[in-house]
C-alpha cells in the first residue's frame, strides 16, 4: 500500500490534524513509479520550510487559543542591536523576567517567537505567548529597548481558525518570498530571523493508517468539520499530498 493517512490528535481529540500523501518509496496507484534522485537544495529547503511550519502550527492548535496574544517588540534606532547574537541576549533577559512573574502567579509561559532584521535595517520580535491576568502589562513593563504592541491572535490581521496563517508569518526567514497578485514572488523583506519556541510544548505522536486507494476528496469525520484543507504536490517525490483540520462540532475546549 503506497497511500497513507497520518493523523495528530490535538486538545484531547477536540482537533484532528491529518495528512494525506503517497510514500514516494512504493510509488502510488495510476501514477508512474519514479526513479530515485537527489533533491535539490532549493526543495530541501521548501521541505524543511513546510515541516517547520507544520510543527508550529500544531503547537499553537495544542497550546493556544485565539484568545492569546500576538505582539510584536521594536527598537527605537538607538537601541538596534549589532547582529543577531546581541537581539538573542535581549530576548532572552526580558523572556526570563516574563517567565518569572508568570511563575509567581502559578501559571507556566509558553511561547513562539521569531527574531528579524528587516532589508532595511530595522529590528522587531514577533511572540505569541499564553495569555492569563495581568499579561499585557507584564510584557510590556519586560521589554525596555523600545515599543511592545499586542493584540489577541483572535484580532491579528494573521488570524484564521487552523492558524495557517499565524504559523506561516511567524516561521518565516530570509528565504520566504511573499506571492505578488500577478503570482510572481516579491522581493524578500527580511535580512536574517532567528525562530524558536519554548520547551514545553511537546506534540503527541501520530498515528499512521495505510489506506487501499487516494480519495478524490476529503470527507469530514462523523461529529467534525473540516475547518481548512490544503492539497498539494511534495516537491521531493512528486506525488500528491493533502493535508486538512478537522474540529469537533460543539467544541468544548
Amino acid at each position: 500500500m503506497a497511500t497513507k493517512r497520518k493523523t495528530t490528535r490535538l486538545r484531547k481529540g477536540e482537533i484532528l490534524d491529518i495528512e494525506e500523501y503517497h510514500d514516494g518509496r512504493y510509488g502510488a496507484p495510476g501514477m508512474p513509479r519514479q526513479k530515485k534522485r537527489k533533491p535539490t537544495k532549493e526543495e530541501m529547503q521548501r521541505v524543511n520550510d513546510m515541516n517547520r511550519t507544520r510543527k508550529c502550527r500544531l503547537m499553537l492548535l495544542q497550546y493556544f487559543s485565539h484568545g492569546d496574544y500576538f505582539l510584536t517588540w521594536t527598537y527605537r534606532v538607538a537601541d538596534r542591536p549589532g547582529d543577531m547574537a546581541a537581539a538573542l541576549k535581549d530576548f532572552q533577559k526580558a523572556i526570563r523576567w516574563v517567565r518569572d512573574q508568570y511563575k509567581r502567579r502559578g501559571s507556566p509561559l509558553r511561547w513562539i517567537r521569531n527574531i528579524e532584521r528587516g532589508t532595511k535595517g530595522a529590528w522587531h520580535i514577533h511572540l505569541v505567548v499564553n495569555r492569563i491576568p495581568g499579561a499585557a502589562d507584564i510584557l510590556e513593563e519586560a521589554w525596555i529597548h523600545g515599543g511592545t504592541y499586542i493584540t489577541e491572535v483572535k484580532k491579528s490581521p494573521y488570524y484564521d481558525e487552523d492558524f495557517s496563517k499565524l504559523a506561516s508569518y511567524i516561521t518565516k526567514s530570509e528565504k520566504s518570498r511573499e506571492k505578488k497578485a500577478d503570482g510572481s514572488q516579491a522581493k524578500p523583506r527580511i535580512r536574517e530571523a532567528s525562530y524558536n519556541h519554548s520547551r514545553n510544548m511537546t506534540l503527541p505522536k501520530p498515528h499512521v493508517d495505510k489506506l487501499r486507494r487516494w480519495k478524490k476528496e476529503a470527507k469530514p469525520k462523523k461529529g467534525y468539520y473540516i475547518a481548512k484543507i490544503y492539497e498539494g504536490i511534495n516537491p521531493v517525490t512528486g506525488y500528491k499530498y493533502r493535508r486538512y483540520t478537522l474540529i469537533r462540532l460543539h467544541r468544548r475546549i
